[in-house]
């Protein structure tokens, strides 16, 4: 979700904007009562992923590592901190929208599949 190019040139608030109608276009089939509740999730899920992708750019002109210094002696390379926080803020994402996905209402299968016939010629192979 938040790693679109269309989001080119967009505000993060832009961006936060978008997201949420695409959560909003897909949670339409809850029940009033359960889409209060989740309008707070939906609106955490859209500003981590215009946060994850601002962070995505920022680490695609940095890069992963950063060269850091503690003292006169001890110096040498690191991740950046933008790697850390991009690592923590996906696993939350995930974790908001799974609980989003987890409500969305089971679609019941259609009408039981017509039988291809066979498992009837397996089963009936069975006394040979």
């Amino acid at each position: 979700m938040a790693f679109n190019e269309e989001y080119t040139g967009l505000t993060k608030d832009e961006i936060i904007k978008k997201e949420y109608k695409k959560l909003s276009g897909i949670y339409t089939k809850l029940n009033a009562k359960t889409k209060k509740s989740v309008n707070s999730l939906m609106n955490e899920a859209a500003f981590m992923a215009a946060s994850l992708y601002e962070l995505r750019q920022i680490i695609n002109v940095k890069g992963y590592t950063e060269e850091y210094q503690n003292g006169a002696n001890q110096k040498g390379v690191k991740k950046s901190s933008e790697i850390e926080i991009y690592n923590t803020m996906i696993k939350n994402f995930s974790a908001v929208m799974k609980q989003l996905t987890d409500l969305l209402p089971k679609d019941e299968p259609k009408t039981k599949p017509q039988s291809d016939g066979f498992d009837d010629f397996i089963d009936s192979r069975e006394d040979i």
